[in-house]
């Protein structure tokens, strides 16, 4: 399980980091990352799993499977940022490791582009046909 520490509450903090993270594409996720306020604050995980990609069964696998992918991210993200995965109707589809790999690379992803920019002003939409 993910600790509580380490997962994204409010729905305030969802639309933040929506609205305002680094977001990055790949098919049947997108994944926005923001980063937060003090560096030493821990990374923070959301999921928005929408009823359009399936019956709740469908739906908790997902998210299920995105939590296990998060935890094994904590080690190379490191603390300060706030990444929501947000699904898409096709990844319903998608098996474990190729779930794992699209999160993996769009958080990777968005915290090297945040990282370089050194501050929120860096184009906010990356794609990949990945």
């Amino acid at each position: 399980m993910l600790p509580y520490a380490n997962r994204v509450t409010k729905g305030d903090d969802y639309q933040a980091i929506v609205r305002r993270g680094v977001r990055v594409g790949a098919r049947g996720i997108t994944v926005s990352v923001r980063e937060r306020d003090t560096n030493d604050t821990p990374t923070r995980f959301g999921f928005i799993v929408s009823k359009r990609v399936g019956v709740a069964v469908v739906r908790n696998r997902i998210r299920r499977r995105l939590k296990a992918v998060s935890r094994e991210l904590l080690p190379e993200v490191g603390s300060g940022f706030d990444i929501v995965y947000r699904v898409h109707p096709e990844a319903a589809a998608l098996g474990f490791e190729e779930l794992r790999e699209r999160a993996r690379f769009g958080s990777l992803r968005g915290v090297r582009r945040i990282a370089a920019s050194g501050d929120e002003s860096a184009p906010r939409t990356v794609s990949s046909s990945t």
